[in-house]
């Protein structure tokens, strides 16, 4: 009933908002910005309240898989990045049924730190049979603060490069852990997205799937280097990442790069989202299954 009430706010709401919070949470106008052109959809009717419910997210919808799961075993483990931030930490999340060895995937988590949703999809992962493991940037700085707007705050503090040598170290660690067969692959969202598709560009011989939702992709001159395979998630109505397709694809034909692609028509920027009104749940679904398929194709 909570995910029907929500569905109808999202088809309520004018598409505008959700452009807005898109062009907020990535730093293109301020908070007081967006609020103030809230405020002009309040004055057709709707409350505030009803629309930072439906835009804003709430991570107690973002639990799929529980920490207590018996099927799982959840920890946290450290890595070093001596090119990057030292000493990082993530979230480690491991099948209880292993026998030897599984494959593995690195979760890369928005421009806001390892939230509960990001968390949940490493869980989700490993109640599948991967060994998941989903770092937490802002770890150097005290970790993910509890909130969004603070966690997006602190990972634009942040050096850039630094952050992107974290992920490849991360990767490395878990591609050469105990516990993995070798084969790595990746999954992040919007951030995370350019991040598996950096990866892509940066350790291509090391990473075996990579699947960006909603993610630009690496620097030009990296590009050349692609050489997938990537299964590519976009929604049908995030004009900001979906410009930069046309440019990427031309390069990962010229590379001769093993690669899909999948638009999901009238769905927003972050539509896997289970925590926010973007969330549209028959597409997310279908592309969470594209991805499991795509990791059992590459990586068992």
């Amino acid at each position: 009933m909570q995910q029907e009430s929500q569905n109808t706010m999202q088809r309520a709401i004018p598409q505008e908002a959700f452009d807005w919070y898109d062009e907020y949470a990535h730093g293109l106008i301020t908070r007081r910005e967006f609020m103030s052109r809230l405020s002009g959809i309040v004055a057709l009717g709707f409350t505030m309240t009803t629309l930072t419910s439906a835009l804003m997210p709430n991570y107690a919808l973002a639990e799929q898989v529980s920490f207590n799961d018996p099927a799982i075993k959840a920890t946290y483990a450290k890595f070093d990045s001596p090119k990057g931030s030292g000493e990082c930490q993530g979230y480690l999340v491991v099948p209880r049924e292993i026998n030897g060895q599984a494959p593995v995937v690195l979760v890369v988590h928005e421009n806001r730190g390892l939230n509960p949703y990001i968390k949940d999809v490493a869980r989700r992962l490993a109640a599948k049979g991967y060994v998941a493991f989903a770092p937490d940037a802002l770890y150097p700085l005290g970790g993910y603060p509890g909130n969004d707007d603070e966690g997006r705050a602190m990972q634009k503090s942040m050096e850039r490069r630094k952050i992107e040598e974290d992920f490849i170290a991360a990767a490395s660690f878990l591609k050469s852990h105990q516990v993995s067969n070798g084969k790595l692959g990746a999954v992040g969202f919007c951030f995370g997205g350019y991040i598996v598709n950096m990866l892509a560009a940066t350790i291509p011989e090391q990473l075996d799937a990579g699947v960006p939702f909603y993610g630009t992709p690496a620097a030009m001159e990296l590009q050349e280097n692609v050489k997938g395979p990537l299964l590519l998630q976009f929604a049908g109505l995030d004009k900001r990442v979906n410009a930069t397709w046309a440019e990427y694809e031309k390069q990962l034909k010229a590379n001769g790069a093993t690669y899909t692609a999948h638009f999901y028509d009238g769905v927003n920027h972050g539509f896997h989202n289970d925590s926010t009104g973007r969330y549209a749940e028959t597409e997310a679904e279908l592309a969470w299954d594209r991805t499991l398929t795509f990791f059992k194709q590459h990586l068992s």
